[in-house]
């Protein structure tokens, strides 16, 4: 697996796995362009860019001002346990799809084209090993990683034969301080390490993975 001379955009940069990623990345070769919405975000791993990217024209304008690039990896997303079905309101579904599929969208919107005009280049995104099928008290979650899901599997079909792979991970409980703190008492070692995952991210996005398309590749540690 090798990085070397690409340059790899990684969105959702400042949290524990697109730091992984991202340091993954540069350790493989790469060079990188990272994206976070939090403010002074800063990286001796490479650029930073503060970009919200539920906005499209913020995107567009962050996408054209990094120049070319080889892959993206689309590790921005979020997770928020939910009432029943019955009780989800308008604002806990819009958060859900907002940070997890309107991100996508406008980063997919952003990057294809100018990856199939190249006519070469990766696109990894995060779904969720969870949401291939509906959790209690997830229902919000399970419903947007899924779209993230098809989107990958729509889009892969669209540009396979434009040079062009789109593939998604779909982790199980990552090893976060976030779900260290939730889950205290769970057994952390059966978790997903960010570096383990940032392995399977990175070989999605190098020429090792050229002819994988649409997969969606379970990454479930010991769980």
């Amino acid at each position: 697996m090798d990085l070397t001379g690409k340059r790899v955009i990684v969105t959702g940069a400042a949290g524990v796995l697109g730091q992984a990623v991202a340091a993954r990345c540069v350790a493989l070769g790469a060079t990188v362009a990272l994206l976070d919405i939090v403010e002074g975000f800063s990286s001796t791993l490479g650029d930073t860019r503060c970009v919200d990217l539920a906005d499209t024209g913020a995107v567009e304008r962050c996408i054209a001002g990094i120049g070319d690039f080889d892959a993206v990896c689309n590790i921005a997303g979020g997770f928020d346990m939910g009432p029943g079905v019955h009780e989800i309101d308008d604002a806990h579904w819009d958060a859900m799809f907002d940070i997890n599929v309107t991100t996508l969208r406008n980063m997919l919107r952003a990057t294809l084209p100018r990856l199939v005009e190249r006519g070469r280049g990766s696109v990894v995104n995060v779904g969720a090993l969870g949401a291939l099928s509906g959790q209690a008290a997830m229902g919000a979650y399970t419903a947007a990683k899924s779209v993230v899901m098809r989107l990958t599997e729509a889009a892969a079909q669209e540009v396979r034969r434009k040079g062009v792979n789109v593939n998604a991970v779909l982790p199980s409980l990552i090893d976060t301080p976030r779900n260290r703190a939730d889950m205290p008492n769970a057994n952390h070692a059966n978790w997903v390490s960010p570096e383990n995952l940032a392995n399977v991210i990175c070989f999605l996005a190098s020429d090792a993975a050229v002819e994988v398309h649409g997969a969606l590749i379970p990454v479930s540690g010991r769980v």
